[in-house]
């Protein structure tokens, strides 16, 4: 039995369907059926049948996938250790307002010290982030939550972040050396996108004071959200990291943000059973170290 088989049979299964998974991998359609075929009659039992237009795994395929996934995994790992180890793709998964105004200069830091890594930054919220490194296809994520823990991950806390509200110079807040979920009451809002974690925390620490308030605007973009409350439309919340150029320049009004609740931290996370090439291990002591850990 060849891996190549196992990848097939792991993309028929990603895919759901004969045709996608040759268009992925860059064969034929026969070519696919013949080594699901091999595979099949490697193991004695039937994998894959067919619902509809699609394929479905049997319970010996379900029984199967696991292990095959593993194997590819194993492969790749052993092919990374008997090479240089300063070399090959990081994939990091990671929220918008970390991927722009947090990790570049960390990034080109790390590829200063090992150039011939490629980093691949994937945006996304923190759901899709979690599965993504349980399931291995990313290497690390970062996040911004309370404090994450998960039987199938590391979390290595970087740094507490402190958060504002934001709005246009002259409003209200500029007088205040702080605002709370009261201070709110009346205001409208411009959120972050749904899955946001510290959306949810404003709406759910609203909905539980009873404070009223009207959602405006919400985006996936900060700099959309920057240019709306610096046109008037409304204030937000947001980490200060991500407004430290906009104060700078005196564009927007920055309040800190408290409420005994609130306790956000930046996290780095990764699987606790896949194997770390140097590059890797060396990126984590860098995002330590740089940042200090929290307690």
């Amino acid at each position: 039995m060849e891996l190549v088989y196992l990848q097939t049979f792991c993309e028929v299964v990603k895919w759901g369907s004969y045709s996608k998974a040759a268009e992925k991998l860059g064969y034929s359609q026969p070519s696919v059926t013949t080594q699901i075929k091999r595979l099949e009659e490697s193991y004695g039992v039937v994998l894959l049948t067919r619902i509809g237009r699609g394929m479905k795994l049997t319970a010996s395929g379900e029984a199967l996938l696991p292990y095959a996934q593993e194997m590819l995994r194993l492969h790749a790992e052993s092919k990374e250790v008997v090479s240089q180890q300063g070399t090959g793709t990081m994939t990091i998964g990671t929220i918008e307002t970390l991927a722009a105004y947090f990790l570049p200069a960390m990034l080109q830091q790390f590829q200063v010290k090992y150039p011939g890594i490629t980093l691949s930054l994937l945006p996304g919220n923190e759901p899709s982030i979690i599965r993504a490194v349980k399931e291995g296809e990313q290497d690390f994520g970062f996040i911004l939550d309370e404090r994450f823990t998960d039987p199938e991950l590391v979390t290595r806390p970087i740094r507490e972040e402190a958060f504002v509200i934001i709005a246009k110079p002259g409003h209200r807040f500029q007088a205040l050396s702080q605002v709370g979920a009261a201070d709110l009451a009346g205001e409208s809002l411009i959120l972050t996108e749904s899955g946001c974690t510290y959306r949810a925390f404003l709406l759910e620490l609203l909905k539980t004071k009873d404070i009223p308030h009207r959602i405006h605007f919400e985006f996936g973009s900060i700099e959309a959200i920057k240019q709306c409350v610096l046109h008037g439309w409304g204030v937000a919340l947001l980490p200060r990291f991500a407004v430290e150029s906009d104060l700078i320049h005196r564009d927007l009004v920055a309040v800190p943000f408290v409420d005994e609740a609130l306790s956000f931290q930046t996290q780095l996370i990764y699987s606790n059973r896949r194997w770390m090439p140097k590059a890797f291990l060396s990126f984590i002591e860098m995002m330590v170290e740089e940042n200090g850990t929290v307690s």
